[in-house]
């Protein structure tokens, strides 16, 4: 993950009281970092934290805690120096509803919604977790021409490409995605171009954005899958194209584009997994067949061969 800005209410005077830290976060979000009226439920203790990172043209946010009602108006918006887009994305446990504009909405735990900065007043449950990825308006119109009509758009939480938002999001937070100024750039191209692909983007705009966005999202996806679950003897490229919804070759295409296929990569992962078993000293009473069988392994004669055509030496010699 990029270097995040933290601001909780758990760095606020712990003798203030339940609604007196409320009042002074809300005044010091206000004056930092944006005109926003909150609100929250007396029934629980006020809690919150907002983390905001920069990647590339994109602001990576998340707001969670006991914040139940988020509302901006005219004025409020008139005052942001933000001209942006944002993807809101609903992470909660429940429905996040209200009126953007005129209409109402409602996003369903999962769910998104495109917000081109406009009036607004949504509440939730009693602890909500939502994400906010901003964009510059002139980017995503240069990208995507008709991104204006799409503004207000709500996105169920089983759209493909939302789910893979998702997903991709999950791995930037782990820091399971490549850092450094380059990747940060590619980070935030392949999130612009998901984010016109969840908003509908049709024609060369989401052939090209596909091309990029969506296939680095998939690898990504994949690729984690693989890291997961290597140790699981049943894993095999159809089993992780069935739960990401991807066909068994599609999976192995994109794998042998990066120079490394399906089988390799698992072969890898499982034989590193079991040379620093073999060489860790808290592992010494275990036999090699059982640590061959643990990392993943069916056959010992198999793992033997392997171990050695990898590392150059006996499964033995390298304890």
């Amino acid at each position: 993950m990029p270097p995040r800005h933290v601001f909780s209410s758990a760095d606020l005077p712990e003798h203030l009281s339940h609604r007196a830290r409320f009042n002074l976060w809300r005044d010091i979000y206000a004056s930092e970092i944006a005109a926003v009226e909150f609100g929250i439920s007396e029934d629980s203790p006020f809690d919150a934290t907002f983390e905001a990172a920069s990647i590339g043209s994109v602001i990576y946010a998340k707001m969670s805690g006991t914040i139940n009602r988020v509302a901006r108006t005219t004025q409020s918006i008139r005052h942001d120096k933000h001209d942006s887009y944002s993807l809101v994305i609903n992470l909660g446990p429940t429905a996040i509803a209200g009126t953007y504009k005129t209409r109402e909405l409602e996003l369903a735990p999962g769910g998104a919604f495109l917000d081109a900065a406009e009036p607004q007043d949504f509440t939730g449950g009693a602890n909500n977790t939502w994400v906010n990825l901003s964009l510059p308006r002139t980017l995503l119109q240069s990208a995507f021409a008709r991104i204006d009509d799409k503004q207000g758009l709500v996105i169920a939480p089983d759209h493909e490409t939302l789910r893979l938002m998702r997903s991709y999001l999950q791995m930037l937070d782990a820091g399971i995605l490549p850092l450094g100024s380059a990747a940060l750039d590619h980070i935030s191209t392949t999130i612009v171009d998901l984010v016109g692909l969840v908003t509908g983007a049709k024609g060369d705009e989401a052939e090209l954005a596909g091309m990029r966005g969506l296939r680095v999202a998939r690898l990504q996806a994949i690729l984690n899958q693989i890291r997961s679950n290597y140790r699981n003897p049943a894993l095999s490229a159809p089993l992780v194209g069935l739960q990401l919804g991807l066909s068994q070759r599609y999976v192995q295409d994109l794998l042998r584009a990066t120079g490394i296929g399906f089988s390799e990569r698992i072969l890898e992962l499982r034989l590193q997994d079991a040379k620093s078993m073999l060489s860790d000293p808290r592992f010494n009473d275990r036999r090699i067949g059982d640590i061959a069988f643990e990392v993943g392994f069916g056959d010992i004669s198999y793992f033997n061969r392997s171990f050695k055509r990898r590392f150059g030496c006996s499964p033995t010699a390298a304890r």
